[in-house]
Parts: structure tokens; C-alpha cells; sequence
């Protein structure tokens, strides 16, 4: 039976891309989201995951495909379990190799399928991989954006806009923003619903219509989020579970995992061994 690991890592040449190469075995992604693309060719097994109100597979050779915002979960589907190295690039590093490609205003770029059979896209993100590990930027740059022309080219579509109903666009919308500055502090339902003019429910229905989650589960990944930019300043993970509304350390761990694949500890030493951000401002919590 394969033995379980995990490595996160991140280079100066892909400063908005993280990497990830790993095999599960009995673990499981918990129902999470990213706030950046995924891209992740399968080497062995095989995985499945929920997606779009159904499960997908994705087997050796294969490549999965997630949107950002996207509410997906992760878990083998077959005994031995599945092994993938993965890319998470930001939005903005693909948009920029979009600005290339396609006309201005064209919108941000979405996959149309979760599983790609593509031969040639796998080759990309192993050969990523591949220069990251010899610490080659220009092969790591250079591999970087053939791949994202390749996505673009042959998997991606003018991403389209949810519709939100019931309590509506802008309560949704102000009830989010409320969320992002309370952190730590967050309303309760009946609260963050008057505080934006809306009933409760009709504000949870049209916030899991517009996120995938209701407010408490978005809440927590936007938590990661912030721990994640702690993480990379070199922050300890006790200090940044308080700093972002995690009860404690153990806390954030959990809901860490369950979203990145790996502890907070794994991931601070991973993106500090090649990258030296400078430390937070005192009194932020980080983007």
C-alpha cells in the first residue's frame, strides 16, 4: 500500500503559483474552496471528487480541472488511492498570459470540464514541476505559460456569472464584505442578515446560491486565505489561528488540511524555504 505525503512548495519564478505533489490514501478533502485555479495531473490511482452537483474521476494520466470559488471535496477512489502534483495559480498569473491570447474585456477564463485527457497538459505540469525541483526559473517560467496557453486554448470559455436570487445580489454581496472584516468576530445569522436588510434565510439560500457554502463554511475558508498570507511571512501558525478567528492552533490545523492538503507548519517551511516576504504590518491579518 503507497504511503501518504504531501509536499508544498513555490518558486521565484511562478511568485503568484504553489505547488503541490502528493498521495492520499485514507485522507479526504473536506467540501472547500480555492481562491485560484487547480490544476492537477494524476500519477497513480485514482481520484474522485464532488463537483458541479456530481462525482467526478479522475485517473492516472488524467488532468483535474477547478475553477476558483468552485466548492469541490477530494478522496480516492480506489484502494491504493491517488497520487497528483498539482498547480494553484492565481487568477491574476493566468489573466495575465490571457492578456496575450485573447481580446481586452474577453472576462476571466473557466474551465469547461473537471477531467481533461490531455497528454500534452499533463507533460506541462510535470515539466513545471520538474524546474521548480531543479530550481530552473526560466524552465519553470517558460513551462509555466505554455501550459496556461494550452488551458486556454484547448479547456477554457468566457467564465460566466452566477445569478443570485432571493435576498439578492447586493445583500449578498454586503453580507460578504461584512464577513471579510470580522473575521475574528463574525455576526450571527439573524445579525449579518439585518445588518444588510434581508431576512436570514433568504440571505443563507441566496449566499450558498451565489458561494456553494453558507456564510459560517465560506467564513472559514476565507480564514485559510488570510492564514495562507500569514504563513508565507513566516507568522507562527498560534499566533496566526488567533489572528484570523480560529479558536486555536489545532483549530486552524484542522481546517487547514482539510482545504490545502497539508498542516500550517508543512506549509510555512515550504514557501519560506525560497521565498522572504517581508513580515505583516502590526495589527493586519493579510490578504
Amino acid at each position: 500500500m503507497p504511503v501518504e505525503h504531501a509536499t508544498f512548495s513555490v518558486h521565484r519564478a511562478l511568485p503568484r503559483v504553489e505547488l503541490l505533489d502528493a498521495h492520499y490514501v485514507e485522507y479526504a478533502f473536506g467540501r472547500h474552496t480555492h481562491d485560484t485555479y487547480v490544476v492537477a495531473a494524476i500519477t497513480a490511482g485514482v481520484e474522485e471528487f464532488h463537483h458541479g452537483g456530481g462525482i467526478e474521476r479522475a485517473g492516472a494520466g488524467a488532468v483535474a480541472l477547478v475553477n476558483p470559488e468552485v466548492v469541490v471535496t477530494g478522496h480516492a477512489g480506489v484502494p491504493e488511492g491517488w497520487g497528483y502534483r498539482v498547480l494553484y495559480p492565481a487568477v491574476e498569473s493566468v489573466l495575465d498570459v490571457a492578456a496575450d491570447l485573447r481580446p481586452v474585456g474577453a472576462g476571466t477564463p473557466a474551465f469547461a470540464t473537471a477531467v481533461a485527457h490531455d497528454e500534452e497538459l499533463a507533460r506541462l505540469v510535470h515539466a513545471v514541476h520538474g524546474a521548480v525541483g531543479r530550481d530552473d526559473a526560466l524552465a519553470a517560467s517558460t513551462a509555466f505559460r505554455l501550459l496556461v496557453v494550452r488551458l486556454l486554448r484547448a479547456h477554457a470559455t468566457p467564465r460566466t456569472v452566477r445569478r443570485v436570487a432571493s435576498a439578492g445580489t447586493s445583500a449578498v454581496v454586503r453580507a460578504r464584505e461584512l464577513l471579510r472584516a470580522r473575521l475574528v468576530d463574525p455576526p450571527g445569522l439573524e445579525e449579518l442578515a439585518a445588518t444588510v436588510g434581508a431576512r436570514p434565510f433568504p440571505l443563507l439560500r441566496a449566499f450558498r446560491d451565489a458561494h456553494g457554502l453558507p456564510p459560517h463554511a465560506w467564513l472559514n475558508q476565507q480564514r485559510v486565505a488570510a492564514a495562507r498570507s500569514l504563513l508565507r511571512r513566516g507568522v507562527p501558525p498560534a499566533e496566526v489561528a488567533v489572528a484570523v478567528g480560529f479558536v486555536d492552533q489545532a483549530h486552524l490545523s484542522r481546517h487547514f488540511r482539510r482545504s490545502v492538503g497539508v498542516p500550517p507548519n508543512a506549509y510555512r517551511r515550504a514557501v519560506q524555504e525560497r521565498t522572504r516576504l517581508p513580515p505583516p504590518a502590526p495589527g493586519t491579518v493579510g490578504a
